[in-house]
């Protein structure tokens, strides 16, 4: 794909639909200069990362647009911008690679650190899973018209510039603290997440996976309560506001 042609896209379907830059970000709470820069294809001044991804999916979904097939032209427009530069050929003589034992060993590092957490990771879901499995099958036996049990909740909370956050899960404190920019975090409920954060753009929020409203107007501080509900209409129930 051209640069700039997925800028023009967006611009021109915002423009065929009559819809200003300030009623986008009424309706997607996304930062006037975030919306300019994705038709400018100004990708240095986006977030990065999952954000833009995020910013993608919801002026897609509030312009009536296919949000794959929009986030597909994204990333192929991002990833031209991103190649990297062909540095010329010398014709040099290879001198021995001293440096190779000492990157393996900090891949392998790597690779182990990532095992790790993602092992812990698995076994807190599965701890969870189960709890709430056990729970489910006590609550039926004592009471057989209640036959369905409620979906663990899985939050990610990643920050795009510093700034704090405070979690609740269930109604327990699991987080109150400064949040450097590029951090994600997990939690997991039962029931409902309370999320609060002091500047709301700067906090990209996903529910099992999904994609969540901004926490509260951009640049101002915010709070937002999450639950199944919340799931199930990202899933395809009631837009998100």
């Amino acid at each position: 794909m051209a640069s700039g042609t997925f800028g023009e896209r967006l611009k021109r379907e915002r423009e065929m639909r009559e819809v200003s830059l300030k009623e986008v970000t009424t309706a997607t709470r996304i930062g006037p200069r975030f919306l300019e820069a994705l038709e400018n294809e100004e990708w240095d001044k986006l977030p990065g990362g999952i954000f833009n991804r995020g910013f993608v999916r919801s002026i897609a979904r509030y312009l009536g647009l296919d949000e794959e097939n929009l986030l597909a032209e994204y990333d192929m427009a991002h990833g031209e911008q991103n190649l990297p530069v062909p540095q010329p050929y010398e014709n040099k003589i290879p001198r021995p690679p001293i440096w190779i034992p000492v990157l393996a060993v900090l891949a392998l590092l790597a690779v182990l650190s990532g095992l790790i957490a993602g092992g812990i990771y698995g076994w807190r879901r599965y701890v969870a899973h189960r709890a709430a499995k056990r729970s489910a099958s006590s609550t039926a036996a004592g009471n057989p018209a209640s036959s369905s049990a409620a979906v663990p909740l899985d939050l990610a909370v990643s920050t795009s510039a510093a700034t704090r956050v405070r979690i609740l899960a269930d109604g327990t404190l699991l987080l109150d603290a400064e949040l450097a920019a590029g951090e994600t975090h997990h939690f997991s409920a039962r029931q409902q997440f309370e999320v609060t954060a002091a500047d709301s753009s700067a906090v990209l929020l996903e529910l099992n996976g999904r994609a969540m409203p901004p926490v509260g107007t951009p640049g101002a501080s915010g709070t937002i309560v999450l639950t199944e509900k919340d799931l199930r209409q990202a899933s395809g129930g009631t837009p998100q506001p």
